[in-house]
C-alpha cells in the first residue's frame, strides 16, 4: 500500500444507540453526536482512502478482518421501527486493505482470520450514515476480541498505526458509558464519574495514560459504567495506533438519553485543521 507524507489521527467514537439516524426522535436526542461526527468529518481536508473501524459490536477469540467487497447488513438490534430493519448503507468493503491487515497482524504475532462473509453491524454503519450519507468511501471492520484484554488491545492498535500513513483512518467505535440497565437518572453520577477521569487520564503524558488505561477497573465507577467493556475496548485500539500522540476531546454531552455523560478523542492532530477540532486538545 502506498505511504504518502500525511500522517492520519485516530479516534474514539460514540455510536449511538442502535439505528439512530434512521428514527427522527432519537436523532434529535443524539443532536450533539451528529454535529461532533460531521465536524469531524469537515475537519479533513480530503476524504481517507479508507476507513477501518473498530466497533464494541464484533468480537471473537482470534482477531476478526472484514474482507468482503460489497460487504452486507447486520442488525444487531432489537424492538426497534420495522423500516430500520431495511437500511442499507452500500459503502464498498476494502478487501486491499484487509489484506495489508493481515500481513500487519500476523507481522505483529497477532493471530487473526480474514472474514468475506461479514457484514457492517450497527456500531459501524450508524454513525458513517452521519459522517458519509453518499457511503462513497470504503469501509471495513476489525474486531475486538472476547477476551476484552486492555494490553492486547493495546497491542492490535500497535499493529495497525502504519496504516495511518497509507491513508487509512482507524477509528475505535464504542461508548465512554455503556451499561444498558442505568441509561436514565441513576447513570448520571457514574457516567460523570467516569468521564471525569477519562478526561484526566487523556491530559496524561503518554506513558502514564497508557499505564492508566491498562488498569482502568481501578477507575471511578468503572463497573458500574461498563459492566462489561465490550464497548470501552475500542479505546485501546485507537489510542494504541496513535500512542504517543495528544488526545483532543472531540465530543461531550452531559445529557446523552437524557442524563448521562459522555465523551470522545481524537487523537493526533488534523493536518492543515483550524476548525473548532483543531484548538480541543486535553
Amino acid at each position: 500500500m502506498t505511504r504518502t507524507d500525511t500522517i492520519q489521527p485516530t479516534y474514539f467514537i460514540s455510536h449511538g444507540g442502535g439505528p439512530w439516524p434512521w428514527i427522527p426522535r432519537m436523532r434529535a436526542m443524539f443532536a450533539p453526536l451528529e454535529r461532533s461526527l460531521r465536524d469531524m468529518v469537515a475537519e479533513w481536508e480530503t476524504p481517507p482512502r479508507a476507513i477501518l473501524m473498530v466497533s464494541g459490536h464484533w468480537e471473537g477469540e482470534r482477531v476478526q478482518v472484514m474482507g468482503a467487497a460489497r460487504p452486507p447488513m447486520v442488525y444487531d438490534y432489537y424492538n426497534f421501527p420495522p423500516h430500520t430493519y431495511d437500511v442499507v448503507y452500500g459503502a464498498p468493503g476494502a478487501p486491499d486493505v484487509a489484506a495489508r491487515v493481515m500481513e500487519l497482524l500476523a507481522g505483529a504475532g497477532i493471530a487473526a482470520d480474514l472474514d468475506t462473509e461479514r457484514g457492517y453491524d450497527h456500531g459501524v454503519f450508524a454513525p458513517m450514515e452521519v459522517m458519509y450519507p453518499e457511503a462513497d468511501v470504503p469501509l471495513l471492520q476489525v474486531s475486538i476480541l472476547s477476551s476484552y484484554d486492555p494490553a492486547a488491545h493495546f497491542a492490535l492498535g500497535r499493529a495497525l498505526a502504519p496504516l495511518r500513513r497509507e491513508g487509512v483512518m482507524i477509528v475505535g467505535s464504542g461508548l465512554s458509558y455503556h451499561n444498558l440497565r442505568l441509561m436514565g437518572a441513576e447513570g448520571a453520577a457514574p457516567s460523570a464519574a467516569f468521564d471525569a477521569w477519562l478526561a484526566e487520564t487523556m491530559a496524561m503524558a503518554p506513558g502514564a495514560r497508557t499505564a492508566r488505561l491498562l488498569d482502568w477497573e481501578q477507575a471511578p465507577a468503572a463497573r458500574i459504567c461498563h459492566p462489561e467493556e465490550d464497548h470501552l475496548v475500542p479505546l485501546f485500539v485507537a489510542l494504541g495506533a496513535a500512542e504517543d500522540e495528544a488526545a483532543a476531546q472531540v465530543y461531550h454531552d452531559v445529557e446523552m438519553m437524557g442524563s448521562i455523560t459522555a465523551s470522545g478523542y481524537r487523537f493526533g492532530t488534523v493536518q492543515g485543521a483550524a476548525g473548532p477540532l483543531a484548538a480541543a486538545a486535553v
